[in-house]
């Protein structure tokens, strides 16, 4: 069992941090956005790119580059913000989200912004992207690991069950996907609006090795991505147990902010809680 040094981990810890600041102030300068699944992405999604997964924001297109998927879309602030930190684009970029020709727009688009892999936004799309991708690794002979973050809602889709029964049929054991599992969706919780439980059972069914995680515990996240990598002729799963708007106090576990941009009040209280300046 992998130790993990404590500066990695209070590193990855201030990083999440810095993540948090950035989303708020983008979603508030931008008036509009998804605050709460872009927050409770950020630990994963952190640990991926500062630490896990092979790349080089110098060359975003190299070839043996690992793939990262983001499947919710709408999640997209979190991964635009790591997508700065790491180098792909400027920090000052950030605050022309959803604005007129950005290319930083409300969901991602692979033609506009480097380091972003495939244009998601419609729910349930990005598994099956991440499949094509893995299988292309195997027949191309390149050795890179395929990513990809689900959100809970978007498993009310079919194309996510499609996706992950080919992945298990053709041993796409090179692609690891992530749900972010934090209970809610646009309309309420997600257990009343289409429960998926016995969830774990079900990706176990499909034939995928599953392992559950606390979402925002770094040395759990990098654990389980790193066994990832060991597991041989099946796909993996990490349900990353995660809170909706994890940070911002009146932000989590509210329903409300999973399409709303804080107001003026709101984001001074979400900046002085993160230790961040408005």
């Amino acid at each position: 069992m992998a130790v993990y040094d404590k500066r990695l981990i209070s590193k990855l810890e201030r990083k999440a941090n810095l993540i948090r600041q950035h989303v708020v102030r983008m979603i508030y300068l931008a008036g509009s956005g998804h605050p709460g699944g872009s927050l409770s992405a950020v630990e994963v999604i952190v640990a991926l790119y500062f630490h896990v997964m092979n790349i080089d924001p110098k060359k975003p297109d190299w070839p043996n580059r690992d793939r990262f998927i983001l499947s919710k879309g709408h999640g997209c602030p979190t991964w635009y913000a790591t997508l700065a930190e790491k180098g792909y684009i400027p920090v000052e970029e950030l605050d022309t989200l959803r604005k007129l020709g950005s290319r930083l727009q409300g969901h991602p688009d692979m033609r506009a912004c480097p380091g972003v892999e495939a244009s998601t936004g419609s729910e349930g799309q990005g598994l099956s992207m991440g499949v094509g991708m893995a299988l292309a690794a195997r027949l191309d002979r390149k050795l890179y690991h395929v990513y990809v973050m689900i959100g809970d809602g978007e498993l009310d889709c079919g194309q996510t069950w499609e996706a992950a029964m080919a992945a298990s049929h053709f041993h796409v054991d090179n692609l690891t996907a992530i749900v972010d599992r934090n209970m809610l969706q646009l309309d309420g919780p997600t257990a009343h609006i289409m429960s998926v439980e016995p969830l774990a059972d079900k990706w176990k069914a499909f034939g995928w090795h599953v392992t559950e995680i606390d979402g925002h515990n770094f040395k759990e996240i990098l654990r389980a991505l790193e066994k990832s990598k060991d597991v041989k002729g099946r796909p993996n799963l990490i349900i990353a147990h995660t809170v909706k708007g994890k940070g911002v106090s009146y932000m989590e576990g509210a329903v409300s902010f999973h399409g709303k941009a804080p107001n003026k009040e709101e984001y001074e209280q979400a900046m002085e809680e993160l230790g961040g300046k408005p």
